[in-house]
C-alpha cells in the first residue's frame, strides 16, 4: 500500500500514463497528473475517481508541457513550494514517431521530450526526492532501442531524420540515463530503475499510418494481440510500489522481472557523454 506517499506520473492523461495513475490510487497512493492539455488530463483524472472513490485532493492535475524547458520549470517550482515530499517520480510520457517537429527550445521533438524534458524535471526534483527518501525514479523506456544509436554529431537529427529511429534513440538514451543517475545516486537513498512495457493499445502509435482498408484487421489484431493499459503499467506500479525492489538501482525491468540490456545501453561512457552533453542542452550548470 502508499498511504500517504506523494507520486507524479507525467503524461497521464491516457494509455499507460493513466493506467498507472489508477494503479496508484488504488494502492492508496495520492498521484498529481502532470500533463500537457488540462482539459483531457481533468477528464482522466475524472475517470479514475470514478473508477477507485478517490478524492480531487488524492488525484491532482498540474500542467506540464515537456517540450518547453520553461513549462518544465515552472512545473517543479510550484512543486516545490507546494508539495512537502515526493515520493516517488514516474517518467512516462512519450512521443512515438512524429514527423520531424521541434520543441520551444529547438530540439528535435522526440529526443526532447522523451529525453531532454525528463532529463530536466528529475534534475529540478531531485533534492524534494532525497529529502523524501527512500524514494523512487521509474523510468519508461523501449525494447525498440535495440534499434537506436546515439549520434552526438546529430541529436538534433538536422542531418537526417528516420522517425522509427528517432524514437529508438530516445528510448537507449533513457535507458543510458537510468544508468548514470543510478551511480550518482548511491547512498542517497533514491534510487531509479527503468522499464519496457510491450507492445500495448494506446494513441501512443497515432502517427504511424495504417492503410484505411488494413485498418479494421489491425484493430481486430490489436485487441488481440497487444496488451492493455492495465497490463502495460504493471512493471510501472511495481517498480514503484514493490518492497521486492526496496534498494535496487539501475535495473531495466519488463513483466516485473529485471532483464539483461544490450551492452550499448549501458555503457558508462556512453551514458557520461549523453549526460554532459544533455546538462548543456537544457542549460544546466554545474
Amino acid at each position: 500500500m502508499m498511504n500517504g506517499k506523494t507520486v507524479i506520473v507525467t503524461g497521464a492523461n491516457s494509455g499507460i500514463g493513466k493506467a498507472t495513475a489508477a494503479g496508484i490510487v488504488k494502492l492508496q497512493g495520492r498521484v498529481i497528473m502532470a500533463c500537457r492539455d488540462p482539459d483531457r488530463a481533468e477528464e482522466a483524472a475524472r475517470d479514475i475517481r470514478q473508477q477507485t472513490g478517490a478524492d480531487s485532493a488524492q488525484v491532482a492535475v498540474k500542467h506540464l508541457d515537456l517540450a518547453s524547458l520553461k513549462s518544465v520549470q515552472t512545473f517543479c517550482e510550484n512543486i516545490i513550494k507546494e508539495e512537502p515530499r515526493l515520493d516517488v517520480l514516474i517518467n512516462n510520457a512519450g512521443i512515438f514517431q512524429c514527423p520531424y517537429t521541434r520543441t520551444e527550445d529547438g530540439f528535435e521533438m522526440q529526443f526532447g521530450v522523451n529525453h531532454l524534458g525528463h532529463f530536466l524535471l528529475t534534475h529540478l526534483l531531485l533534492d524534494l526526492l532525497k529529502s523524501s527518501a527512500p524514494s523512487r525514479i521509474v523510468v519508461v523506456s523501449s525494447k525498440l532501442y535495440k534499434h537506436g544509436e546515439i549520434n552526438f554529431e546529430d541529436l538534433n537529427s538536422e542531418q537526417f531524420y528516420d522517425k522509427a529511429l528517432a524514437y529508438s534513440r530516445s528510448k537507449l538514451a533513457n535507458l543510458l540515463f537510468t544508468h548514470e543517475l543510478a551511480r550518482r545516486l548511491e547512498g542517497s537513498g533514491v534510487t531509479v530503475n527503468a522499464l519496457t512495457p510491450g507492445i500495448v493499445r494506446t494513441n501512443l502509435g497515432r502517427h504511424v499510418h495504417v492503410p484505411a482498408l488494413a485498418k479494421p484487421l489491425f484493430n481486430l489484431l490489436s485487441w488481440g494481440l497487444f496488451k492493455s493499459p492495465e497490463e502495460g503499467a504493471r512493471t510501472s506500479v511495481y517498480l514503484a510500489s514493490s518492497p521486492d525492489v526496496e534498494g535496487v538501482q539501475g535495473k531495466c525491468f519488463a513483466g516485473c522481472q529485471p532483464q539483461v540490456l544490450l551492452d550499448k545501453a549501458t555503457s558508462q561512457d556512453l551514458a557520461s557523454k549523453l549526460w554532459d552533453i544533455s546538462e548543456v542542452m537544457v542549460g544546466i550548470t554545474t
